[in-house]
């Protein structure tokens, strides 16, 4: 038997370059990754971490080159204060979206706590009912047996009249009442 010599084409012939494909479309360029992700699926995908909020530079205590309108500023003298200025009203925008942030977030939870208190209204209200409802169907309950005992007193010397009338209530009550909550 002969002995394999690694000699550079086997192990071409194992590993052949994949062909180049360009994503022409964003759909396409996300399949790619998912389809490289999925070569090996033990590999942690990575996952990009959310970029972090710009925010401007705080503004200084203390400026130390106060631009002027002196007559003899230098030709330079323009972009620095071109870009102070530029800046300035980039720290102004940021502090103004800021502010609009912050009331859209308060009218959000304003809205919040409007919609539960109106929702604890409406199950208060809601309960009440149920209440009254459940009291009225007890005080007519109190009321029928209050009835049917004076009855039952009135009639006690006909016993088998009261028999077959108790009987009769019992199949005509229903043992339970449909469409009630």
């Amino acid at each position: 038997m002969a002995s394999a010599k690694p000699d550079g084409k086997a192990g071409k012939a194992a590993k052949e370059p994949q062909p180049l494909v360009l994503a022409k479309t964003a759909a396409e360029e996300q399949r790619l990754k998912l389809e490289k992700l999925m070569r090996n699926p033990d590999k942690a995908a990575p996952i990009p971490e959310k970029p972090k909020e710009w925010t401007p530079r705080a503004a200084p205590e203390f400026v130390r080159d106060v631009m002027g309108s002196s007559a003899g500023a230098g030709s330079g003298e323009f972009h620095v204060y071109r870009h102070l200025r530029r800046r300035e009203y980039q720290r102004q925008d940021f502090l103004d979206r800021l502010t609009d942030k912050q009331k859209l977030d308060e009218d959000y939870q304003k809205k919040l706590q409007e919609n539960q208190q109106a929702a604890e209204e409406r199950t208060a209200k809601r309960r009440r009912k149920r209440e009254k409802l459940k009291q009225k169907k007890m005080t007519s309950k109190k009321a029928k047996q209050e009835s049917q005992e004076t009855e039952g007193k009135d009639s006690a010397s006909s016993s088998d009249g009261a028999e077959e009338k108790e009987a009769e209530d019992d199949a005509e009550v229903p043992s339970f009442v449909m469409g009630s909550r």
